[in-house]
C-alpha cells in the first residue's frame, strides 16, 4: 500500500513545480527533444513506437492492478498551456488520462494537441485532491468559474511517462 503515498507525493512534487510562474523564456517553452527521427521528436528518455499498445488496451494491460509499466499511444487531447509540463490522452471509454513527466525532467510543447504520442512509462490508479484538480484547470487555461466548480476529489487513471515520441 506504499503506492498511494508515492502518488501523493510526486502529484505534490510535480503541482509545487508547475505552480512556480516565474517564467523566463527558458522556462515558458518546451525544453527541446532529446532525439529527431522522421517519426517524430522524443522527449525524455528515448522512445520508439514498437512494441506500443493503442490507448483501447489500457484497460486490459491494467486489470485490476494499481499500476503496470506500459507503453502506449494514441492522440493527445490537452496539454499544460502554462509551460507543457503534462498533457492527456484519451482513454477507450471516452475519459482522460493525465500524462506527467518522470522527474520533472522535461516538457513537451504547448502546441501537440491532436497529435499522435508514444508514452512509455507507469500507468497508475489514483485519487486526486480538489486542490490538483483546480490547479490543472488553471493550467488548461479554464475561467475561474470553472476552477471553483471543482469541488470533490477524483479517481483517475494516470501516466508517469520516462519518455515521449510525438509523431510529426
Amino acid at each position: 500500500m506504499k503506492r498511494p503515498y508515492f502518488a501523493l507525493v510526486v502529484a505534490l512534487a510535480a503541482l509545487g513545480a508547475c505552480q512556480s510562474q516565474t517564467s523566463t523564456p527558458e522556462t515558458a517553452a518546451a525544453k527541446p527533444p532529446t532525439t529527431e527521427a522522421a517519426a517524430g521528436n522524443t522527449y525524455g528518455a528515448k522512445v520508439s513506437e514498437a512494441g506500443a499498445q493503442p490507448m483501447s488496451a489500457l484497460s486490459g494491460v491494467l486489470g485490476s492492478k494499481d499500476s503496470v509499466q506500459v507503453k502506449l499511444v494514441g492522440q493527445i487531447t490537452d496539454v499544460c498551456q502554462a509551460k507543457g509540463c503534462w498533457m492527456k490522452m484519451e482513454t477507450a471509454d471516452g475519459k482522460e488520462m493525465r500524462v506527467r513527466f518522470k522527474d520533472y525532467a522535461f516538457f513537451v510543447p504547448k502546441d501537440v494537441k491532436g497529435k499522435t504520442a508514444v508514452v512509455e512509462g507507469w500507468v497508475h490508479r489514483e485519487v486526486v485532491p480538489v486542490a490538483d484538480l483546480q490547479h490543472y484547470a488553471k493550467d488548461a487555461g479554464k475561467s475561474d468559474k470553472e476552477v471553483a466548480a471543482i469541488t470533490k476529489d477524483e479517481q483517475q487513471v494516470n501516466f508517469e511517462a520516462d519518455g515521449v515520441l510525438i509523431k510529426n
